[in-house]
């Protein structure tokens, strides 16, 4: 089972966090699972950035990009070239090592 390491965020994970997940399952519900409240405003189907996370390690094992989350993640606050949405974002095999950006954008709470 891979694991997931969070670096430290100021409000969703002051320590970081270190978790298992199972494979195929979305990164946001490995975070919502292990206590870490990110937020996903449109319930989780890809339809804003809430979720978004920057995966500094194991992008490469996650499943393919597609276009509807390419255009979702332009409107995400901090996009880096290794940005997914969580929640369409499925584990594989291999470790992964998460950056929660500091900032998000959520018209629906704002």
């Amino acid at each position: 089972m891979p694991t997931i390491t969070v670096l430290p965020h100021p409000e969703l994970a002051p320590e970081g966090a270190v978790f298992d997940a199972p494979q195929n399952m979305s990164i946001c519900d490995a975070l919502l699972l292990n206590k870490i409240n990110m937020e996903h405003a449109c319930g989780q189907v890809g339809a804003c950035s809430t979720c978004h996370v920057v995966v500094v390690q194991g992008f490469d094992s996650l499943n393919a990009l597609g276009d509807n989350e390419e255009d979702m993640l332009d409107q995400a606050w901090g996009l880096q070239p290794h940005s997914r949405l969580s929640c369409q974002a499925r584990m594989a095999q291999e470790d992964l090592t998460l950056e929660l950006p500091r900032y998000t954008l959520n018209h629906a709470k704002e």
